[in-house]
């Protein structure tokens, strides 16, 4: 496996995204390290392959941050937004409250005025602060791509000019064609592109008109590879790291199975050669035995090619093997995350230990004595006094608790 570092890889912070009233995704943190496999379990409609989609920008995001290699490639505004409206309702209260107060006594009234000029100041200073984030989340929102191809240009004909010194005659013509060719996909190549995806549905997601080696090559020419030996070189080459042939390279999507619908939809994948592979419940589509080739596909692959990858699961027996860590979602919220074999050792939240025990043992005795635990958030929590947040109740164990809650957890555990 691919040594692993601190860096993070990718870090998200407070993502939320919103459709209407509809909190998809609620002030969900996490981070994912490099050569690691970070799992992210729920239920359906939970808010999982919401959050895959916002990382990889295919929607804008409502609030929070999504860093990618320490660059901020995702920023959304309504928590900016949220806090100027507070800041300005706040102080017209405040405001309010020191001219009632001068009306009534008039003794007040010059050091009442000093504070409402001081209160109007502090308002001016949120504004200005929030209104600068806004521009700079916008700003990365849409520049981060144009930058990182700027730097990679750049990068290149650094490369070359340096190169180009030590070289003549032929030799030199021959550098300069390839430079020119490589300054072209430099500068057409998004740092986004450093992420892929493997959906869901292994139909949907792949074009009905165009052959396997269209849809392999796509992110190729988009990119700006014009050479066609070298495309379908790279196209035989991926066909054959999933486990097909390149026979299939002129054949349509409709002319295969599910599983090896799947298989092409990880080869357009990792074409791309990308850091960060989502891949959005990848197997949930297709028979048991086709799941195991599939997992284990993905597997060789993370090892043969250093990826990271974020695994979006309903199996948690799947989960479990497949994954470092795993984040555990609710509707919308992260509710615990941790190692794999701490999660399932020490489940602390409710919902968690629901999901554990649907799991079927392999044993008739033992299933036959399984005791299925039901989850009702309104029956387990009492947050009318005390909020939840997201709270390190053990190192590296996140639970979305109470104060009350995670005092229980501690006692139970022994922390």
């Amino acid at each position: 496996m691919p040594n692993r570092n601190d860096e993070p890889l990718l870090r998200v912070e407070h993502l939320c995204q919103y459709f209407g009233s509809t909190k998809a995704v609620d002030d969900v943190s996490f981070d994912i390290k490099k050569g690691e496999v970070f799992g992210l379990v729920g239920e359906s409609g939970c808010g999982k392959t919401t959050t895959g989609r916002s990382i990889i920008k295919i929607y804008n995001i409502t609030s929070g941050n999504i860093y990618f290699e320490g660059q901020r490639i995702g920023a959304g505004t309504l928590s900016y937004r949220n806090a100027m409206e507070e800041a300005k309702k706040n102080t017209k209260a405040e405001i309010g409250a020191l001219q009632a107060d001068s009306a009534a006594n008039a003794g007040h009234k010059a050091d009442n005025d000093a504070k409402i000029a001081e209160a109007k100041k502090k308002l001016a200073a949120c504004l200005a602060e929030n209104k600068k984030a806004i521009a700079a989340a916008k700003y990365d929102q849409k520049h981060s791509d144009k930058e990182y191809a700027a730097k990679m240009a750049a990068k290149v004909t650094a490369e070359y000019e340096e190169k180009l010194k030590h070289v003549s005659g032929e030799e030199a013509d021959k550098l300069r064609k390839k430079y020119k060719h490589d300054l072209n996909v430099a500068k057409h190549t998004k740092l986004i592109t450093q992420i892929q995806m493997i959906f869901q549905d292994p139909v949907a997601s792949l074009d009905p008109r165009m052959t396997v080696k269209e849809i392999i090559a796509e992110g190729l020419v988009i990119q700006g590879v014009k050479d066609q030996e070298y495309i379908d070189n790279k196209v035989y080459e991926m066909l054959e790291l999933v486990g097909l042939v390149r026979e299939h390279a002129g054949r349509y999507p409709h002319e295969f199975s599910g599983g090896q619908r799947q298989r092409i939809g990880i080869a357009r994948a990792i074409v791309m050669n990308p850091e960060l592979l989502i891949a959005d419940e990848p197997v949930s589509a297709l028979d048991v035995s086709i799941q195991a080739q599939v997992i284990n596909l993905l597997n060789e692959l993370r090892e043969r090619l250093g990826l990271t990858i974020l695994f979006i699961a309903h199996d948690l027996s799947v989960v479990k093997y497949f994954s470092n860590r795993i984040g555990v979602m609710y509707y919308g919220k992260m509710v615990e995350l941790a190692e794999t074999d701490e999660l399932f050792a020490h489940p602390m939240h409710p919902y968690t230990r629901s999901l554990l025990s649907a799991i079927p043992l392999p044993d008739p005795y033992s299933e036959r004595e399984r005791t299925r635990i039901i989850y009702n958030a309104l029956k387990d929590h009492d947050y009318s006094v005390e909020q939840p947040t997201l709270r390190e109740v053990c190192p590296g164990h996140f639970v979305y608790c109470s104060d009350s809650e995670e005092r229980k957890y501690k006692e139970e555990f022994g922390l």
